[in-house]
Parts: structure tokens; C-alpha cells; sequence
């Protein structure tokens, strides 16, 4: 059961009022550097096998805060970059949503490629393939750091809730947020979503029987691929 976790960056002083895709120097602003330091906090006490992060400094710097003082190095993939928005780049938001496109990119993002730029389901493409083989790579019992940006967060997951990416507008990743899926053999589990406070103890899972095996009385096993009925999350 593989535990991703997926940080969005802290704000920059684009953060909003422009568009800033691959923009180079855009740099946590004061308040997004209080933004990770306190995400930093709130996960400090859970162990992460990896922190990987997309390339782009606001990125880097949030994952950095992260990675502080826990010997760990922060990995970078380009995959997890933000979406390449093209001529849109740099942009004022007012001013996008005069363009015929962003009709397009609020009903029908599937359809849309950014001129100049790349398309939304490539984004999804690339971003999917990335957690899978982070995924495979560092096994069914770790639990990682993504940091990344809104629309590949929310591109993941629609992906993992079984989502056509034309409903991810439906999807909020706020600055500094964290969100939280746990593959399974069979499927994925959304644990949290746009988590902007709280503990995260329970995000690594206690280590049970395998899966398909009978209990201490004869009885099989619920799988950890098997979702709750009736609720579920209880302690006795």
C-alpha cells in the first residue's frame, strides 16, 4: 500500500493574479515560506522514504523545508513540473478569461492544449506515469512527498478517484495543501484532500497480515485493496 503524498507550493507573489506556469525566479514569497515551514511541522513526525518535487524553485523550496533536518535529499522530476502553458505564461488571470480557450479549460479541459504549450491530458499523462513508477520504485510499504503544483495535483487526482479530466475543475489544491492516496493492487484510496491542518500520524499505515490471509479465528482477511461498508474508520 504505497502512501502518496501531494504538497502544492507555498504562494509566491504570483500566486493568483497571473498565470505563472514555468515563469524562471518565481520564489516563495514571505508568507509561502511560512507556509512550508508550517507543512514541514505538521510532518515532521512522520517518517517519509522520499521527497521528490517538481523543478521549479517554489517547489524546490517548499520540499526543502520539508526535507530539513531529516537527512533526506529532495529528488526532482520534471514530470511533476507544472503544466507548459505557452503564449499563456506570465498572464494576468482577468485577462485569460476574456479568451475564448478558458471556457474550454473550465467544461471541457480534456480538449484543450495551450497554445504553444502543452495539452491538459499530457499533463495528466506524464504526472500518472510518474507516481506509478515512484510507486514501483520505492515499494508497497513507503510513503512519499510529492511537491507540485494545482493542476498536476488535481490532474492525479481525478485520476486516482476514477475521474474524466474533464470533471478535475471539481478538484481544489490550495497553496501549501496536502493530499493524501494510497495505492492498492486493486485500487486507490483518496485519504485526503486540499488538508490544510491537523495531525498526520494515521498517514502511515500499521503494518497487518497479508493480504487474503485468515485471522487468529479461521475467518479470511479483509484485503487492503477492500474499501469500508457502513463507514468504516473505526476502532473497535
Amino acid at each position: 500500500m504505497t502512501t502518496l503524498l501531494l504538497a502544492r507550493h507555498g504562494l509566491t507573489h504570483l500566486t493568483g493574479p497571473v498565470l505563472a506556469g514555468w515563469t524562471p525566479d518565481v520564489h516563495l514569497s514571505e508568507a509561502g515560506q511560512a507556509q512550508a515551514e508550517a507543512l514541514a511541522v505538521r510532518l515532521a513526525a512522520l517518517e517519509l522514504d522520499a521527497i521528490v518535487s517538481s523543478p521549479l524553485e517554489r517547489c524546490q523550496e517548499t520540499a526543502q523545508a520539508v526535507a530539513a533536518g531529516r537527512g533526506v535529499e529532495v529528488l526532482t522530476d520534471d514530470r511533476f513540473g507544472e503544466c507548459r502553458y505557452g503564449d499563456w505564461t506570465g498572464r494576468p488571470l482577468g485577462e485569460l478569461a476574456k479568451d475564448p480557450l478558458w471556457k474550454v479549460v473550465q467544461a471541457h479541459p480534456s480538449a484543450v492544449t495551450f497554445p504553444g504549450g502543452e495539452s491538459l491530458l499530457a499533463v495528466q499523462h506524464r504526472a500518472v506515469s510518474a507516481v506509478r513508477e515512484w510507486n514501483e520504485r520505492l515499494g508497497p510499504d513507503a510513503v512519499y512527498l510529492v511537491c507540485s503544483h494545482g493542476d498536476v495535483i488535481k490532474a492525479v487526482v481525478a485520476d486516482a478517484m476514477g475521474l474524466h479530466l474533464d470533471q478535475f475543475q471539481r478538484i481544489t489544491a490550495d497553496p501549501a495543501s496536502l493530499t493524501a492516496i494510497r495505492y492498492t493492487p486493486l485500487r486507490p484510496f483518496v485519504l485526503r484532500l486540499n488538508d490544510l491542518g491537523g495531525d498526520v500520524a494515521g498517514l502511515r499505515p500499521p503494518r497487518g497480515p497479508a493480504e487474503g490471509s485468515e485471522d487468529e479465528d479461521g475467518g479470511q482477511n479483509l484485503t487492503e485493496s477492500d474499501a469500508a461498508v457502513g463507514g468504516g474508520a473505526g476502532t473497535t
